[in-house]
Order: C-alpha cells, then sequence, then structure tokens
C-alpha cells in the first residue's frame, strides 16, 4: 500500500530522471521534467508537496497548493510504470485527508484533461464534483480542461459512505 510523506531534493532529482510518459500520457510527460510541476511549484509560499512511497521505491508524487484563504489545488503524478495500477484512488484520497484534515482546507479542486477519461472516472469516483470547462495554455498549447471540485463536507460523506460499505462487505462475508 503506498505511503506519503514530504517530498524532498533528492526525490525531485529522481523524479526528473524517470522514464517518459508514452502514449495518452505523453501529454503530461512535462510534469515530471526540471521546469514541469515540481520546478513552478516547490518554491512557492503555500505549496505542499508529498512523495509516495511503495516501501522504498518513488512511484509518484502529489501537489497541494493554496489558492485561496482555506482552498487549493490539487495535483497527482505517478512514475510512467505504475499508471493504469489502480493507485490513483487510494493515493488521491490520502492527499484529501491530509489537506482537508492537517491543513484543513474547506476546499480542494483541479483541473484534468478533457481527453484524461480514466483520470476523470477516477475523480468522479472519489467524490469530486465536475464543475465545467476552461481552457490553459500549456507549453504554448492551448489545452481543454474539466474543473472539478470537492468539499470538505462531501469528502467527509464519501469516507463515511466508504467506510459502511466495507462494513457492509465484512458482514456479508461473515458465517451467520
Amino acid at each position: 500500500m503506498p505511503a506519503l510523506r514530504v517530498l524532498n531534493e533528492c526525490d525531485v532529482t529522481q523524479i526528473n530522471g524517470w522514464p517518459s510518459y508514452t502514449g495518452d500520457m505523453e501529454q503530461m510527460d512535462y510534469a515530471l521534467r526540471e521546469k514541469g510541476w515540481l520546478h513552478e511549484c516547490r518554491l512557492r509560499p503555500g505549496v505542499f508537496l508529498y512523495a509516495v512511497e511503495d516501501g522504498d521505491d518513488l512511484i509518484g508524487f502529489t501537489i497541494l497548493e493554496k489558492t485561496d484563504t482555506a482552498e487549493a489545488e490539487f495535483r497527482i503524478a505517478l512514475r510512467p510504470d505504475r499508471t493504469g495500477l489502480g493507485l490513483g484512488e487510494s493515493i488521491t484520497s490520502k492527499t484529501l485527508q491530509i489537506g482537508f484534515e492537517e491543513h484543513r482546507f474547506s476546499r480542494i479542486h483541479l483541473i484534468v484533461r478533457k481527453n484524461n477519461t480514466r483520470g476523470i472516472k477516477l475523480y468522479l469516483r472519489i467524490g469530486f464534483v465536475d464543475r465545467g470547462e476552461c481552457r490553459r495554455e500549456i507549453q504554448g498549447v492551448l489545452v481543454d480542461f474539466r474543473l472539478m471540485e470537492m468539499s470538505r463536507e462531501e469528502f467527509t460523506r464519501m469516507r463515511i459512505m466508504r467506510n459502511a460499505g466495507e462494513f457492509d462487505e465484512i458482514n456479508s462475508a461473515s458465517p451467520s
């Protein structure tokens, strides 16, 4: 089970050296590179960077960047060989928990590329609410995004529902 910890400079160097994304993820490769997300965010105030480890193996990172008094933007990147393995849900949930419980954000939002159907489905399943579309320039190219957000209350409600579902599964699997 992946664990989060505070990201350090050695992690950044390692991430910059990860292999490139390919296929439908190729457009995201810039996020891992020297002038990518970590370079863009790490020295700004109000940015919380987390390394994602599986044992001693660095497999990803997440970012919570404060955008208002009690709000933050969420970002996630996994090492290219760890995408598509079902890790995103638990990593995103752990990061949201830190954001809502430790940093006391009342709202966390994100943008996800419109063609990232896997990401959109994940965020909706976790409980993010789709708030519309926007267009941003990324490396000189206009890119279409979905805007999504979650409130602390929605996160708490989703956790309660998820825990109740797990409880129901355990009870239905128990012999009578």
